[in-house]
């Protein structure tokens, strides 16, 4: 081989990483900021990375995703916003609660944000009406906090012979005052009291159920919280282990051996964010997409758990599961 051949080879050798380098920093980012973690919220992030691809965008080809997790610590998640901001991200896209989206909002008034959360998002300052956002936040209202009631519901009619109704709140989460107000009414209109127990760690969530034992409560409401999702399988598993009936919000608590659950489909409502994310990529501005509403829903019936527990599932409320785990 010829000096010069061989000079140019290596040159070209050398060169091609750091094309390929700058090409990589030139991929728009979206960066992902979570309330949750990255092993218990893996089937969200393939629904979002679904969703993206749906529009043409591959992490890694041409999009690049940068995610902050804050594992049910809701004080981390302004530091991890800001992180993001300081990438700097192309779009944010918040998940996990109205605590994300208020952190990402806190640290940017520019930067696009797309969010799944359940909650106001003109009552809470992020938007001026649902049809035309105006500001730079958008997303799509998942419900989680306000079907809280209609899972009471639900659960009475799995164990109507029960006069008291177990309701686990975590205390750290905002909306908890507000979902407890909620339950109460609603309990008072099925002529059931409720138990309001609050958790903010793993041993106050061992403590509610030895309360729940102790006091011979056999029904228990778990309200929805990014953190209880963080914690679904030794929620699932107290309840199994205590012979205590509950109810959840999403899908993932029946499949983990869960009684029952009621929510939205969440997975579809991560692909739909994502479709609005790589419109803000393709040139949409965020306050010109309306905030959805989430219009998929899940009835989980866990019919082993059932047997295990010695109960019988109404035909009524077997007729309209969507889902039924035997």
């Amino acid at each position: 081989m010829r000096r010069r051949e061989f000079l140019t080879l290596v040159g070209g050798s050398a060169a091609w990483p750091m094309a390929a380098l700058a090409q990589g920093r030139a991929l728009p980012v979206i960066g992902f900021l979570h309330s949750r973690g990255p092993e218990d919220a893996a089937y969200l992030t393939a629904g979002f990375r679904r969703g993206l691809r749906d529009a043409g965008f591959i992490d890694g080809q041409n999009v690049r995703v940068e995610y902050r997790w804050a594992h049910g610590q809701y004080d981390q998640l302004s530091a991890l916003a800001r992180e993001l901001a300081s990438i700097p991200v192309s779009v944010m896209v918040s998940g996990g609660g109205a605590p994300a989206v208020v952190a990402a909002k806190s640290v940017s008034s520019t930067i696009p944000i797309v969010f799944a959360m359940s909650g106001d998002a003109v009552k809470l300052g992020l938007a001026e009406s649902i049809n035309r956002p105006g500001a730079n936040v958008t997303g799509i209202d998942v419900f989680t906090t306000v079907l809280d009631p209609k899972r009471l519901s639900l659960l009475h009619d799995l164990v109507p012979t029960t006069d008291t109704i177990g309701f686990l709140v975590d205390a750290n989460y905002p909306p908890s005052a507000q979902q407890v107000t909620d339950a109460e009414a609603a309990a008072s209109a099925m002529g059931v009291r409720i138990r309001v127990l609050r958790a903010t760690n793993e041993q106050e969530i061992d403590a509610a159920f030895e309360i729940l034992a102790n006091n011979n409560i056999r029904a228990l409401a778990v309200a929805s919280s990014p953190y209880f999702d963080t914690e679904h399988k030794r929620l699932v598993r107290l309840a199994t282990s205590h012979s205590i009936p509950a109810i959840y919000h999403f899908r993932e608590y029946a499949l983990a051996g869960g009684l029952i659950s009621y929510g939205v489909d969440i997975v579809d409502a991560y692909r739909q964010i994502a479709l609005y994310a790589a419109q803000i990529l393709k040139g949409a501005k965020p306050g010109d997409l309306p905030i959805l509403q989430a219009s998929k829903f899940d009835l989980v019936i866990n019919l082993r758990t059932a047997k295990a527990l010695g109960l019988a599932v109404p035909s009524g409320v077997l007729a309209i599961a969507d889902d039924v785990i035997e």
